[in-house]
């Protein structure tokens, strides 16, 4: 388990449960991972979440087509412990043609790229999820 990044664990911990094709899986609790998770919800990338104070866990149930694809294509890590990656509102990547999703951490909070560039707002580019 990674103690150093813990939102490329969370990233992996979804990525492999979606190629085994689980219905859900759980993650250690954090206040970053929890607003990824928000706002993969909100975004419909995945199904629920359910948050677990007593173990400290949060199970992402992930979401799935009726032909048993996934619905998350992919998960990027883009700024990492070794290499922050900062951006302005202008320069906030798309994915996919607006199709993906960009999760930044700005001083409005975790919010995706959309949210940033109505609010003007950059950031630290977390992630990318198409």
């Amino acid at each position: 388990m990674s103690y150093n990044d813990p939102i490329s664990d969370l990233l992996t911990i979804i990525r492999n449960g979606k190629m085994a094709q689980h219905r859900y899986v759980d993650v250690i609790i954090s206040k970053i991972k929890l607003s990824i998770v928000k706002i993969l919800k909100e975004k419909g990338f995945i199904e629920n979440y359910i948050v677990n104070d007593e173990k400290r866990k949060i199970r992402v149930f992930l979401k799935y087509t009726a032909t048993r694809e996934a619905v998350i294509q992919g998960l990027k890590r883009l700024s990492k412990p070794g290499l922050r990656r900062y951006t302005s509102y202008q320069k906030i990547p798309q994915i996919f043609g607006g199709m993906g999703l960009m999760i930044l951490s700005t001083s409005q909070g975790v919010i995706d790229g959309e949210e940033a560039r109505a609010l003007k707002v950059g950031g630290e580019l977390l992630c990318c999820v198409w």
